[in-house]
């Protein structure tokens, strides 16, 4: 029965509450549980190493938890995963990144940043429109959150080329092309569509590629250089000067301190 042509409860209707100390996607306005639902384990194993220890079983039920939209959920669960590389690239904390992917998983949903923030931060939004925080403000603090650099690393990561967003496009552009090429009026158009279709459909150029195998040298290739250098110094001093002969020089051996 639709809820238009229901009557009135006698009871009235209850009031969705949030709480909770935190004031952002963590903390969402329901607590739905995911059909597929991430454990502990399964975050650990999609982090770097680094920050396994830090997952607890509060992130992830702020994971499994973050919306009630269940295909959104979803949506933010696969982007916590794929873009957890980005981990790698600063000293970010898991809350703060989950915020993020939260935030940048509602822009590409085509929402404005105001709304994605909105829906990230539900508390701290209601809060600043409680307060009568002006239009100005608010918006300022959007544009900030926007311009972090965990943000725009995210954002970054879900960038499609424009050839593979526009494949179909390309396909009906030949398509199209090869249409002209054989039914043009005009044999001046069939020509121009047919150098066209030679030139969009020609074998690709071979890449140049380059494969870097030198090995970086780190502190510890740089010490055993330079004492081998050193070693080596000390015996053609050696050698020199008449206390060692080349033969003794080329039977010695290098030992650790364990042997």
């Amino acid at each position: 029965m639709s809820l238009f042509n229901s009557k009135l409860s006698s009871a009235p209707p209850a009031a969705v509450v949030t709480s909770g100390p935190q004031e952002d996607a963590t903390s969402s306005l329901g607590s739905a549980p995911a059909a597929t639902g991430f454990t502990i384990e399964s975050v650990k194993s999609s982090v770097p190493a680094h920050l396994r220890n830090n997952v607890t079983q509060e992130l992830v039920d702020n994971l499994n938890g973050i919306t009630l939209d269940p295909i959104m959920a979803e949506n933010i669960r696969d982007n916590f995963v794929s873009y957890s590389s980005i981990l790698k690239e600063g000293r970010f904390k898991l809350d703060e990144y989950l915020n993020a992917v939260s935030y940048v998983s509602y822009k590409i949903m085509n929402n404005t940043n105001e709304e994605a923030y909105a829906k990230t931060f539900p508390q701290r939004y209601a809060r600043l429109i409680a307060n009568g925080t002006s239009k100005k403000a608010i918006s300022s603090y959007v544009t900030a959150y926007n311009k972090g650099k965990l943000v725009n690393l995210i954002l970054e990561a879900t960038l499609v080329p424009s050839w593979v967003l526009n494949q179909d496009l390309h396909q009906k552009a030949i398509n199209r092309l090869a249409d002209l090429m054989q039914n043009a009026a005009s044999e001046k158009v069939q020509v121009e569509a047919a150098s066209s279709l030679l030139t969009h459909l020609g074998k690709p150029k071979e890449g140049n590629f380059q494969i870097n195998i030198g090995e970086t040298e780190n502190a510890g290739m740089k010490e055993m250089r330079d004492l081998l250098q050193q070693v080596a110094a000390n015996q053609r001093e050696a050698i020199s000067t008449g206390r060692m002969k080349t033969i003794d020089v080329a039977a010695q051996r290098i030992t650790s301190e364990e042997d």
